[in-house]
């Protein structure tokens, strides 16, 4: 497709300025422009055509929602016989706003049989699967005056995965947890475990039920029991992304700051030898990851999970753990991952907990509000926010029922602020293998 250029006019303008000032104008300007045009023509037809020009685009495979990468454009100048000049070369990419590139446009000079390349920066700002596929190139004649433009296909996918902010926690507990194995222990984890490990001499800081009396008996001096926690148990953790997971809080999705947590347990539980595995529902099972203990495990999940968004419906719990019995028939940890709003708690949630209370360990994990909480504890200053202030009041107090019900029933509730709710969870999990509850 031929497009005229800035500089042809310039040329057009110019000529008419001149031709004006001519004696016989009208018929100099026919002259004038006809010869515009034929040299408009001639030039569109010397031009290479955008098929042949070499195109490749360079797009990172996976970025996560908290970084930023390179977008590489490079251009190629094709050898052709008895002709070879530079190329002006405009690029237009179909980049999605979503991934905020600091630019969707690259102008390159490639010289003769050469490479050009332009870099543009993506910082995504929200997670999710984008397809870029066309790629517009525009090449200009020898003589500027009219491009050639073509479209061309480069499929690619970038996949944007939710950030993992709570890592730098997950190392620290994975080796606090070895440490404790290997029987360097701290107050904090004094004789965790369940599981026989060795006899070892006792020590001052040793208690006196570790102690093996037989083997003292045959030793003649104290013997201890040294204890570490049990391998390939299972974690199941359940992701609701049903209508009330949708509500931000701080800013962010509920949805969001769950998949920080889900990614902080999994690489806790798999990291310390158990198996984990998801199962992300709303209406119907979207997702589902066996439990499993490999190196790649938390890949596995994070690749299973990024794409999801909430849907505005209500959440079938029922039909979520029913599936996740019928396929997880083992003894786990489930991990329900939820709000904690009262209807859909008292509705859905509590009647279905009796298919899991009795064979299953149940934690339920919630983000809370801090706004809320500001909310209700401030002082009101008019009549406006001393209803915000009795409306947040009375939520806390509706929320602080709905967890009592919910470990009146056996569950634990882990119901914490951002930043704090996927630490505090890792905390009760290693909590429960210390104490032996699989």
């Amino acid at each position: 497709m031929p497009v005229p250029t800035g500089r042809l006019a310039v040329v057009v303008l110019l000529s008419a300025v001149v031709v004006l000032l001519s004696p016989a104008p009208w018929v100099g300007f026919a002259l004038v422009e006809a010869a515009i045009v034929v040299v408009g023509v001639v030039d569109w037809a010397l031009g290479v055509q955008p098929g042949a020009v070499p195109v490749e685009r360079d797009v990172p495979g996976v970025i996560p929602l908290d970084g930023e990468a390179e977008v590489v454009w490079r251009v190629g100048n094709p050898v052709r016989s008895g002709r070879r000049r530079r190329l002006r070369v405009a690029l237009a990419d179909e980049l999605a706003p979503s991934l905020q590139p600091s630019s969707r446009r690259a102008r390159l000079v490639v010289p003769p049989s050469g490479w050009s390349s332009a870099k543009a920066l993506l910082r995504p700002s929200r997670r999710g699967r984008f397809v870029v596929s066309e790629i517009v190139v525009r090449v200009s004649g020898p003589l500027g005056l009219v491009d050639r433009q073509g479209t061309r296909q480069l499929p690619a996918v970038v996949r944007v995965y939710p950030p993992f902010k709570s890592r730098k926690e997950a190392e620290l507990r994975i080796d606090r947890a070895r440490i404790l194995e290997v029987g360097l222990r701290s107050a904090a984890g004094r004789g965790g475990g369940t599981e026989f490990d060795s006899l070892r001499d006792y020590s001052v800081d040793d208690e006196f039920r570790r102690i093996d009396w037989a083997a003292t008996g045959r030793s003649g001096r104290p013997i201890v029991r040294t204890y570490r926690a049990e391998r390939n148990q299972t974690v199941l953790l359940l992701l609701d992304c049903g209508r009330t997971m949708a509500g931000r809080v701080a800013d962010v999705p509920r949805l969001d700051h769950a998949m920080d947590a889900v990614m902080m347990l999994t690489a806790v539980a798999t990291r310390l030898g158990d198996r984990a595995g998801l199962v992300a529902f709303d209406r119907r099972v979207r997702a589902v990851v066996p439990p499993g203990h490999s190196h790649d495990q938390l890949s596995r999940v994070t690749e299973a999970m990024y794409a999801l968004e909430p849907e505005l419906a209500e959440s079938d719990y029922r039909g979520a753990l029913a599936e996740t019995l019928v396929r997880f028939r083992r003894r786990a940890l489930l991990v329900v991952f939820t709000e904690l709003a009262d209807q859909a708690v008292t509705e859905t949630l509590l009647p279905a907990l009796p298919l899991v209370a009795r064979t299953h360990l149940l934690v339920v994990a919630s983000v809370a509000d801090p706004e809320v909480a500001g909310w209700a504890e401030s002082e009101p200053a008019d009549a406006g926010t001393a209803f915000r202030k009795a409306a947040a009041v009375a939520a806390r107090a509706e929320r602080a029922r709905t967890v009592a019900r919910l470990r009146g029933m056996g569950a634990t509730v882990v119901d914490a602020e951002p930043g704090r709710l996927a630490p505090l969870l890792a905390d009760a999990y290693l909590r429960v293998k210390a104490t032996g509850r699989l």
